[in-house]
């Protein structure tokens, strides 16, 4: 994706460095950091210096080279990699296959460039597979942010809406503002005004108001791990979209790499969701929004049953959600 004419990925690697786009600092400013050992990397992975499923992974299979290139134990690295955050699948997919496939540092280096790159080569599928979704004057709604920045380049959920749009076709999209880190406000938007893709930005509780009067058309969101039965975790809030969406009869897809599935676990009840820190809802910036001694709760994610998917669109394809384990373990 291109920022102020120059092509760029989420995340790469330059040298021993890893480096990255600094998330937290979007949309009002736009650097690079530099993460010079593998402690670093899992550190921003924990941190949401980088955030998004793919590029998580991305970011782990790097960390796991740098491991190797730093000459450290690298069954502890592995641990340090792994525990930084729990439930996206992709993580464990990128660090157990450098492991699987790598004996010195640059076998280590070229399987996690190889991981990077088919991540956007498989972005880019998956925005051909969802292209005939977005007819033209489609509105959308999307949910957090899957886009470039959470998946490499390209993305999931907005690949076929980007896609559309280069190729002349009028779409229009709500963002949902994705409280309480404000992922959809703070990146979709910002990917949107780079690739000049009309939207709107909204409060989480304001989806349903449009399905109601009929603005939505259609809703694709991401995922950072999908159940072998379909069920898919993503960012809290997901859940409820989905069952609105069932109930005004509205498509509702859910897009993701392959490597988003995983087989292993049986259905959502076994996906591990996040229990991040209080002070995300505490407070919006500086100001604390809450009365000093409350409590709050705060899941980064939820899980949207399959019988409210449409489909999941991957880079074989719109999958049924009762069809991804024949697909998938074929």
């Amino acid at each position: 994706m291109k920022v102020r004419g120059k092509n760029y990925r989420a995340v790469w690697m330059e040298g021993r460095d890893v480096v990255v786009i600094n998330q937290p600092l979007l949309p009002h400013k736009f650097a690079l950091i530099r993460l010079k050992n593998h402690r670093q990397t899992a550190n921003a992975i924990t941190t949401m210096i980088i955030r998004g499923a793919g590029t998580i992974g991305a970011t782990a299979g790097y960390g796991m080279a740098q491991a190797y290139l730093e000459g450290v134990d690298l069954d502890k690295a592995y641990q340090t990699l792994l525990h930084t955050r729990p439930t996206a699948a992709d993580l464990k997919h990128a660090l157990d296959r450098v492991r699987a496939n790598a004996k010195t540092p640059a076998e280590a280096v070229a399987v996690a460039e190889e991981i990077a790159d088919e991540y956007v080569e498989r972005a880019e599928k998956v925005a051909r597979a969802g292209l005939p979704l977005i007819k033209n004057g489609c509105r959308v709604l999307t949910h957090c942010n899957a886009g470039w920045l959470a998946l490499v380049d390209w993305g999931s959920a907005p690949a076929p809406i980007y896609l559309a749009h280069r190729k002349g076709r009028k779409v229009f999209v709500w963002v949902d503002e994705t409280r309480p880190r404000n992922q959809g406000a703070h990146y979709t938007s910002w990917e949107f005004m780079q690739e000049g893709i009309p939207h709107k930005v909204i409060a989480d509780n304001a989806g349903g108001h449009y399905m109601q009067h009929g603005e939505v058309d259609l809703c694709i969101v991401g995922a950072d791990r999908i159940a072998a039965n379909g069920d898919a975790a993503n960012k809290i809030g997901t859940y409820t979209k989905a069952v609105l969406a069932k109930e005004h009869g509205i498509p509702f897809y859910v897009a993701a790499p392959s490597s988003t599935i995983d087989l292993k676990c049986k259905t959502g009840a076994d996906i591990p969701i996040e229990e991040r820190d209080e002070d995300e809802v505490h407070y919006v910036g500086r100001e604390r929004i809450t009365p000093k001694g409350a409590r709050a709760g705060n899941p980064a994610f939820d899980v949207t049953p399959a019988k409210y998917i449409t489909g999941i669109i991957t880079e074989r394809g719109i999958i049924k959600p009762n069809q991804l384990k024949k697909v998938f373990s074929a």
